[in-house]
């Protein structure tokens, strides 16, 4: 007996680190099937090549554009009818001091970050079962000053009000709403912050320091943090942030 036994899922930004992670861990729970979302095709097929399930679709959508999401939510409609594990993790990073920041920079992360999510759970609803659970992906940046990560960390504060505001708004259906947030995490959208390897390698040092486990976290680690809120061992668990960091947050 696996913990999601029967459930269908959906994750987006699947394709590689936290969500190929979650991805494998719902399919190694029993998940009936789980689509991942991802905007680079060739990325997709080896995700799907190294979950190497049957109980895994792939499909090529930008979770801010809405119409990409329909296409998604069509699919999944015709394909399984009905939705009941939504873990809107797609976002993308972003660096840059105050007085350098374009607009160009800001429409780009919000768009993904906090319109993006806010779609991909929109429309997800006339699928969506009554009990379900949706999990958003936040981050310890919501609440940790970065030097040059002003955007990005305003993005993740979007995305934990989301969730507060949710959880009420969908009591009624009885659908939990929580956000997932990473300290963190060795993936590529970590190993991507900065303009060159040196800049970055500095960067993942200075976050190593401020964790109180000296070190950054795997994307396993997270995944296994999403299936205890995707299952019903969370069942009186919601509006929460729950910081999968390395004691970062909080000291």
């Amino acid at each position: 007996m696996g913990k999601l036994d029967g459930k269908i899922a959906l994750i987006t930004g699947g394709s590689e680190g936290i969500g190929l992670a979650t991805a494998e861990q719902f399919i190694a729970e029993g998940v009936e099937h789980v689509f991942i979302t991802g905007r680079r095709q060739e990325a997709l097929d080896e995700a799907v090549k190294k979950i190497n399930s049957k109980n895994v679709s792939a499909v090529q959508a930008d979770a801010s554009n809405l119409a990409d999401l329909d296409k998604l939510y069509d699919i999944i409609k015709k394909q399984k009818g009905r939705l009941d594990i939504l873990f809107a993790n797609a976002g993308i990073t972003h660096t840059g001091s105050l007085g350098s920041i374009t607009d160009k920079d800001f429409d780009a992360v919000f768009n993904v970050n906090v319109k993006g999510v806010l779609f991909t759970v929109q429309k997800a609803l006339p699928i969506f079962v009554d009990g379900g659970s949706i999990i958003l992906t936040g981050s310890v940046a919501s609440c940790k000053g970065n030097p040059a990560m002003s955007v990005y960390s305003a993005t993740k504060a979007a995305v934990r009000s989301f969730a507060r505001c949710w959880t009420v708004d969908l009591k009624e259906r009885k659908i939990r709403v929580n956000t997932l947030s990473p300290g963190p995490i060795d993936t590529p959208l970590l190993r991507g912050v900065g303009n060159n390897e040196e800049e970055n390698k500095k960067f993942i040092e200075r976050l190593k320091s401020s964790t109180a486990m000296d070190r950054v976290g795997t994307p396993d680690e997270v995944a296994k943090a999403v299936v205890f809120l995707a299952s019903d061992d969370s069942s009186y668990v919601t509006g929460i942030e729950l910081f999968v960091d390395g004691g970062r947050a909080q000291i």
